[in-house]
């Protein structure tokens, strides 16, 4: 039985777009994440501090950090997807 893709695949002309949307969204969720390492460091008791319906800092920035980053994804794909049409639309008018 012959397996083959189930979508033809080549050159990606939103490559470089995308990998640089990539990286920066990656930069953002570095920066933010090295805030929660920051204070886990400098002063951990902060994390104990109750900020939200009795959840302390620690548990409402991890969940937060975890929201992020899917939010990130949805973005990406969106931003992404923008691009592959946009590209595909100019590429048939030329």
């Amino acid at each position: 039985m012959l397996h083959e893709p189930a979508a033809k695949t080549g050159k990606d002309p939103a490559s470089p777009y995308k990998m640089k949307l990539g990286v920066q969204m990656f930069l953002i969720y570095a920066i933010v994440y090295s805030g929660f390492v920051a204070i886990n460091v400098i002063k951990p008791v902060l994390m104990e501090k109750i900020i939200f319906l009795g959840l302390n800092l620690a548990v409402v920035y991890g969940f937060g950090l975890i929201i992020f980053a899917i939010l990130l994804a949805l973005i990406y794909t969106s931003l992404c997807t923008k691009k592959e049409i946009q590209l595909k639309n100019e590429e048939g008018n030329e």
